[in-house]
């Protein structure tokens, strides 16, 4: 996993994380992908996943490497930090898509509030007139928030579900340009997404504020 010689004995040992003529801890690759010997899809499996988690994290915890050279004990912190972040992002379908995203130089911006997408205008509307009916005291406004919010969580359930049938296409495509473009059509999705999310967190914080 790195790209340069043992820090201990020299030899270039670029494909482990550990050197193949002596056995130490190298300088662990920042790839989440590379770094858990993944192979680089969005779609993952959740318990292989977790089994590659647990494996690694009995390899480089920073309890086995105490007696160890100050070398060694660094690359444990940064192998145990990486590990940490990498599972806690390809665990999660948004997080890692994101990652994916990035790692392919996807600007992932946050969504603008203000850019409401052309299909939701009507219930984004309605929305933000219980919005204020409920601001202004209105607590018959509670009703109709209510029934707002549980249909963006559908759009949102049913989003997630897209984006997993976006995976698999991703995930079998065959050239660049065409993976470029399943990028692309995860992004758009993600950013539909994430302006949903951020109108069922308004509404929860309306709704607690209100009580």
């Amino acid at each position: 996993m790195t790209e340069q010689g043992c820090w201990h004995c020299g030899h270039p040992s670029e494909a482990s994380l550990f050197c193949q003529f002596c056995n130490h801890l190298l300088r662990p690759t920042p790839d989440y992908y590379r770094f858990l010997d993944l192979p680089r899809r969005l779609s993952v499996d959740a318990d292989d996943l977790q089994q590659r988690f647990y494996k690694m994290s009995r390899l480089v915890h920073p309890d086995r490497y105490t007696r160890g050279e100050a070398v060694e004990k660094q690359n444990s912190l940064e192998a145990t930090a990486i590990l940490n972040d990498a599972y806690r992002t390809l665990r999660d379908p948004v997080l890692r898509a994101e990652y994916v995203l990035r790692e392919n130089g996807f600007d992932i911006g946050e969504q603008r509030t203000k850019d409401v997408p052309p299909e939701l205008l009507e219930e984004v509307f309605e929305l933000n007139m219980a919005l204020e009916e409920l601001r202004g005291g209105d607590q018959d406004a509670r009703g109709p928030l209510e029934e707002s919010k549980q249909k963006f969580v559908a759009m949102r359930d049913a989003i997630d579900s897209e984006l997993e049938q976006l995976f698999i296409q991703h995930d079998k495509t065959g050239t660049v340009k065409d993976a470029h473009e399943a990028l692309q059509a995860i992004r758009g999705v993600l950013n539909r997404r994430r302006y949903i999310r951020n109108l069922v967190d308004t509404v929860n914080k309306e709704l607690a504020v209100s009580h």
